[in-house]
């Protein structure tokens, strides 16, 4: 299937999941998130999930890095003023705004260059099998992730296992370098 159908069928599979549903799958991801090795991740890029779009839950997985990892410097996207991501530094003292598209996104805070990132949750509809991902269609992440080191951790969580292929992928499609499910986590 190409992105767009796979967006559309996606979209879907989410919207039907019930609240129960979503609570254990979200808790089955966090069991596989926990497996990973963050040793080296001192500057993680998160986000908030939309609810109304039934995403996994990133505040379980953001507070399990901030125990594990006290002096953890956690990120979030904003667009910025020239219609790009910049990845904001968040603490327990920032605000937060829905913007016009409804995402949640820091008022203000430092931003840290991609380059310096070694963890970034990327959000997704669906990853295939060589870890490319459907997102919601915009190019955000993919211009962002272009500038990460190629040592970061890109990692999506969907609840849903990988499609084995998306047939229209480009050049500027930037792959995930690993893949998390409720069933398994998959490396690419």
């Amino acid at each position: 299937m190409n992105k767009a159908d796979l967006r559309f069928a996606f979209k879907e599979k989410r919207k039907a999941l019930s609240s129960k549903e979503l609570l254990k799958l979200n808790d089955l991801l966090l069991i596989q998130f926990q497996r990973l090795d963050f040793s080296t991740v001192q500057n993680c890029m998160s986000y908030w999930p939309l609810e109304q779009m039934n995403e996994p839950n990133t505040h379980l997985f953001t507070r399990f890095l901030q125990h594990m990892i006290p002096d953890l410097n956690i990120y979030y996207p904003k667009i910025n003023s020239n219609n790009l991501l910049d990845a904001v530094e968040v603490n327990d003292d920032t605000v937060f705004n829905t913007n016009e598209w409804g995402i949640t996104e820091p008022n203000e805070g430092a931003v840290i260059k991609p380059s310096n990132l070694q963890l970034v949750l990327v959000p997704l509809l669906i990853f295939d099998q060589k870890g490319y991902r459907v997102g919601y269609g915009k190019g955000y992440y993919d211009r962002f992730l272009a500038n990460c080191s190629n040592n970061a951790i890109l990692l999506g969580i969907s609840f849903f296992e990988p499609i084995q292929i998306i047939k229209d992928t480009h050049e500027f499609d930037i792959p995930l370098t690993i893949g998390i499910t409720p069933e398994q986590i998959y490396e690419f």
